[in-house]
């Protein structure tokens, strides 16, 4: 124990030696003036990233040892130390290097040239003990299972927590996997499919970095308590170049404040609804009911349906996005008019073929035209620009509008602008249709280089109050002063070059394409959704997260292969898990009992423990709910670990089987379990969903009749 201990403390004190050296580097480079400005702010990145990589790796930096047959040590850690005295010999290897996956893979059948393997148990930096298992020995077919059951049976907190320490064969494979398209996971409750894509992202990033890292990964989920239940896995094992978002994401600034009925959904999931946007796009391309007078030179001219019948068919026929093609429509609708003041006005001494006088005629009537107040108007009722929301909020608002678009009435509303999540994909796809209003983009452009400006001035400012050393900072507000300051300048330098980093320029960025998208319940996005993903990642490199037997939205995928095939037709592969590591027997044999009701040919996955403590139900009146759920609560809140209570809506204190989607809980009270098997086409989902979250105790109150997948829940 003494010598893993030192060897441990030993490798703490590269950590902190290489942390200072990165530091004192980074702080060297913000001071720097060699090289370009932009070879000096890649460094400076670089750096920074370095930095964080390695503020990351204190908890629980080695967790283990593998010792192999011909007689080498490896210790095994969340990031790799390297002896510099002694030709960079590895001291440490990292998870996601070849040589640690017999640490993971490893069994007693199949032991890999290894001897031994060892789990180190740590608090804080210190090792407190530590298991073996000798591999090789006959009829020793399995790893061990301390330490996993040690942490699958260990009290939930605030977050999804890595298991970057207890990674079982199964995952380790697809973590590993070598396939360069559409990988899909589909596994059951508490199979870790979402930690292991999370895993799987990090060794991409470990084994892929120089392609990737400029590009970074995109993260989706189904709402914001998962994203932030998930949130600290990847900076845990070092990688922050990651955009979390919910599919009400997609579409920068936008707000969802409202949710759209299962046919709305339904209609607006589907790729039919294309049809539907092109049509309300042209509908807004429109013909004058009367010619539009228009002064000229102290003439009159007029824009009648001819000359916009012929400037529409120009503008269509050049394939351009509607608001990028209105210049077209515009130099159609201008040349005719020019064309017929000139000849009105110049009859009798100006012939066609006096053309420097013709063009010259023809300016002095252009520059008129594009200073006409009335010209201008005509053009906007005509051919106007448009945006996503000032195109998809009128025609929501107006029946009449969407029977023109051939839509379907249910999709009619009052308040157009009341955004849903299925509305994202259609705002989305309406910037392919509707092209760029250059004029907003240059002036969101210049409002941002102000704003970087004014951020300038005010560290500088800051810097002056200090009265700063240059060569002297070592205070952390002092450097984050002296970085905003150098990176402004930087930019200004760079004709206003962005500073911000990676994950924040991607998520303000519509136009960003990533290396790689991790997609969690993927089983509830839309036909339209996965547009939009795919639109995110040209090269398809997915890796995509779901279990086809709880999905709820009735816009969502059926078949991994309808969904995947129009996209990666040659290019997705399948890998399912099968062992649950959250739910235990005594729970998950309550939820199969559900699941074979409303999916019965889905297999349950198997747990890989038992706790011990048998479910329970009681039936309680209305009166009596609230004390009943009070009663929970305060117990847990005596437990270590956490708690909830799901129900559906009208439940004091519940939240809804669809917000606890990929959360865990110590323990689970579910209210009125019937309700949820009302609440719409997919209530036995939900109530699946409910079930399995618990880890360790589960609790069921009921009004009305109990279901009957619930029968053998033990009565209180």
């Amino acid at each position: 124990m003494r010598s893993e201990r030192e060897y441990v403390a030993g490798l703490y004190g590269r950590l902190d030696a290489e942390r200072a050296r990165v530091k004192a580097r980074h702080r060297a480079a913000l001071r720097g003036t060699g090289g370009t400005p932009l070879e000096r702010d890649d460094e400076v990145r670089s750096l920074g990233r370095e930095a964080k990589r390695l503020d990351v790796a204190d908890n629980g930096l080695c967790f283990g040892r593998l010792d192999t047959l011909s007689g080498d040590r490896l210790y095994i850690g969340r990031i790799g130390l390297f002896d510099e005295q002694d030709d960079y010999r590895p001291v440490l290897m990292d998870w996601r290097a070849p040589a640690s996956r017999p640490f993971y893979t490893a069994t007693g059948a199949n032991p890999e040239d290894m001897r031994r393997r060892r789990q180190f148990h740590t608090r804080g930096r210190q090792v407190v003990e530590f298991t073996d298992e000798v591999l090789g020995r006959p009829g020793d077919d399995e790893r061990g299972d301390a330490a996993l059951l040690a942490a699958v049976n260990a009290p939930r907190g605030e977050g999804m927590r890595d298991i970057v320490a207890t990674i079982q064969a199964e995952q380790d494979e697809i973590i590993r996997l070598d396939h360069p398209g559409v990988l899909v996971i589909e596994g059951g409750p508490g199979t870790g499919k979402t930690v292991v894509a999370l895993h799987r992202v990090a060794y991409l990033l470990y084994t892929q970095r120089e392609r990737m890292e400029r590009h970074g990964v995109l993260v989706v989920g189904p709402n914001p308590a998962f994203l932030n239940h998930i949130s600290r896995v990847l900076p845990s094992l070092g990688e922050s170049d990651v955009v979390f978002v919910t599919p009400g994401d997609y579409v920068p600034g936008l707000h969802v404040t409202a949710e759209d009925t299962p046919e709305a959904a339904r209609l607006k999931g589907s790729l039919k609804i294309l049809d539907v946007l092109r049509a309300a796009v042209a509908d807004r391309q429109r013909l004058p009911e009367e010619p539009i007078p228009i002064e000229l030179s102290g003439i009159t001219v007029r824009i009648d349906v001819p000359t916009v019948e012929w400037a529409i068919e120009e503008a269509r026929a050049s394939d351009r996005p509607h608001n990028e093609a209105r210049e077209v429509f515009t130099e159609i609708v201008t040349y005719v008019l020019t064309e017929r003041a000139i000849g009105r006005l110049c009859k009798g001494w100006l012939t066609p073929d006096d053309k420097e006088e013709w063009e010259s005629q023809r300016a002095h009537l252009c520059k008129q035209l594009a200073e006409d107040d009335r010209f201008a108007a005509a053009l906007d009722e005509l051919w106007p620009t448009l945006t996503p929301q000032t195109l998809l909020a009128p025609l929501y608002e107006s029946p009449e509008r969407l029977r023109a678009a051939g839509a379907d009435p249910a999709l009619f509303r009052a308040d157009g602008a009341a955004w849903t999540v299925s509305d994202v994909p259609l705002l989305d796809e309406l910037v392919d249709l509707l092209g760029r209003d250059k004029a907003a983009d240059r002036a969101a452009e210049l409002a941002a280089a102000r704003e970087r400006r004014e951020a300038a001035e005010y560290a500088e400012g800051v810097m002056g109050m200090l009265e700063l050393d240059r060569e002297e900072i070592d205070d952390e507000f002092s450097l984050l002063a002296r970085d905003v300051v150098n990176s402004v300048q930087l930019a200004e330098r760079q004709g206003e070059r962005d500073t911000r980093d990676l994950a924040e320029r991607a998520a303000e960025d519509r136009d960003w394409t990533y290396r790689h998208v991790v997609v969690d319940e993927a089983q509830e996005l839309s036909e339209m959704d996965w547009r939009v993903l795919m639109r995110r990642c040209p090269n398809r490199s997915f890796t995509i997260v779901g279990d086809l037997a709880q999905r709820r939205s009735v816009a969502g995928a059926r078949s991994w292969g309808a969904v995947l095939t129009p996209y990666a037709a040659d290019r997705w592969v399948y890998r399912s898990l099968t062992v649950n590591y959250r739910t235990p027997a005594e729970i998950m044999a309550v939820a199969a009992a559900l699941l074979a009701e409303f999916a019965p040919g889905v297999t349950p996955p198997e747990s890989v423990r038992a706790s011990g403590v048998r479910p329970w139900s009681r039936k309680v009146t209305a009166d009596e709910l609230p004390a009943a759920i009070e009663e929970f609560v305060r117990d847990e809140a005596g437990r270590e670990g956490t708690g909830v209570v799901i129900g559906p809506p009208g439940v004091p204190g519940a939240v809804p089987p669809s917000e606890t989607k990929g959360l865990e809980f110590d323990a689970v009270l579910v209210v009125d379990p019937d309700k949820i098997l009302e609440d719409g086409p997919r209530g036995a989902a939900e109530l699946y969903v409910a079930l399995t979250r618990a880890t360790q105790r589960l609790g069921v109150l009921h009004r009305g009749a109990l279901p009957k997948a619930l029968s053998d829940l033990v009565e209180r």
